[in-house]
């Protein structure tokens, strides 16, 4: 078996929007916002998707994706990474991946070159499941849990009884765990501090303290902040608080690590083993959160699941999709993944629902895959790829 063609195609969303209101979620265009605008997180909206095809000689395909600079990525595939595949052995997916790292070490190593390097690598590790006619997950080790137990991911800065409605749902729906966004940074001083306490306030008191509770800063604090906002969450019992700081940061995260008795995680920005090497060894996380499509694919994630498993770090993968989901279903150390409600496009983490076909969902909190269906278990809903202007 041999790699035939290597097809790309980026879907940018052409259908309704919902408009993303100030304070929607913190992020890092918050610290210049004074010089620009308030609706900051515009910037981090996902309304395009990149889909990676790789074809066999024999006619098997496996499909990948990624969400991040998808147009940039597809040039990538198709300048660099193209002529190293065609012809080779799917099946050496090891010496794919290092040509592929190494071919582009100078100008790639992290960011647009490693997203795209992650999209070739889960087409081809779909490929895998469908030459050996199994589902992803067994090749990566088994099943290590009846179901996946997943959080709501959800819960932006809106008007409280907004807030409260959504989070009530969420339980009734029978999910353990849920995780929230904060509104507010640095730049709204301690009046925004007061109202971040308010939305963290609202979720605990409506869900009481049967359900885990995470919040997300989504890289929208500096140092300074966190320690300020900290003490102030502690007695919401978070399980977790995300991305307090930039991911360059790494001396930041440690610091906040050691200064309260409030867990944190972050990774979703980061990339490769070794990324995750320097996070270990400075001691700054106490969840990792890499997502597979961002971070080097299943051949990097399940090695940076290993070396988690080493360190007692359990591994949480940032977004829900099937990448995802069968990096969770191998590990013993992922207790959980996460899920993105299908909602109207917004952000664009939901975008997924309106391209493929085979995203699992939740029954009463958790999610199962099928050990009947090879590869990741995803097709692209060609139907609905009207609704988006594709760039081949």
């Amino acid at each position: 078996m041999k790699i035939k063609e290597v097809r790309t195609r980026v879907t940018e969303w052409r259908g309704k929007t919902a408009p993303l209101p100030p304070h929607f979620c913190t992020n890092p265009m918050d610290a210049v916002s004074p010089m620009l605008t308030k609706a900051t997180m515009g910037t981090f909206t996902f309304h395009s998707w990149l889909l990676v095809e790789i074809v066999t000689d024999n006619g098997l395909v496996g499909l990948g994706n990624a969400a991040l600079a998808p147009r940039a990525s597809k040039e990538v595939i198709d300048i660099y990474l193209r002529p190293l595949l065609i012809g080779a052995d799917p099946w050496d997916i090891e010496f794919l991946w290092q040509h592929m790292y190494r071919k582009t070490m100078a100008f790639g190593r992290k960011g647009i070159g490693m997203v795209a390097i992650s999209a070739v690598d889960i087409a081809l590790w779909d490929l895998l499941g469908h030459s050996a006619k199994q589902p992803v997950y067994r090749l990566l080790g088994g099943r290590t849990k009846p179901k996946i137990p997943v959080y709501a991911s959800r819960l932006y800065s809106t008007p409280l009884e907004e807030l409260a409605r959504e989070a009530k749902r969420y339980k009734d729906e029978g999910y353990k765990a849920m995780k929230m966004r904060f509104g507010w940074g640095p730049t709204e001083g301690a009046e925004g501090i007061q109202k971040n306490v308010a939305l963290v306030r609202t979720v605990r008191e409506t869900v009481g303290d049967g359900v885990d509770i995470m919040a997300d800063a989504y890289m929208g604090w500096n140092l300074d902040y966190a320690k300020r906002m900290i003490p102030l969450l502690e007695k919401y019992n978070l399980r977790w608080l995300e991305e307090p700081v930039i991911p360059d940061d790494i001396h930041g995260y440690a610091e906040l690590k050691r200064f309260g008795r409030i867990p944190i995680a972050g990774g979703e920005h980061e990339q490769t083993i070794y990324g995750f090497r320097e996070l270990i060894e400075a001691r700054a996380v106490d969840y990792i959160q890499f997502d597979t499509n961002r971070v080097g694919g299943l051949t990097q994630a399940r090695k940076i699941a290993a070396l988690a498993e080493a360190h007692s770090i359990p591994v949480i993968p940032h977004a829900g999709q099937m990448h995802n989901y069968h990096v969770v279903m191998a590990s013993l150390n992922s207790p959980m993944a996460e899920f993105f409600p299908p909602v109207d496009v917004e952000v664009g983490n939901e975008l997924f629902w309106y391209i493929f076909k085979g995203e699992p969902v939740p029954e009463n909190g958790c999610i199962d895959l099928d050990e009947n269906t090879p590869g990741l278990g995803l097709t692209v809903n060609e139907e609905k790829l009207k609704n988006f202007e594709v760039i081949e």
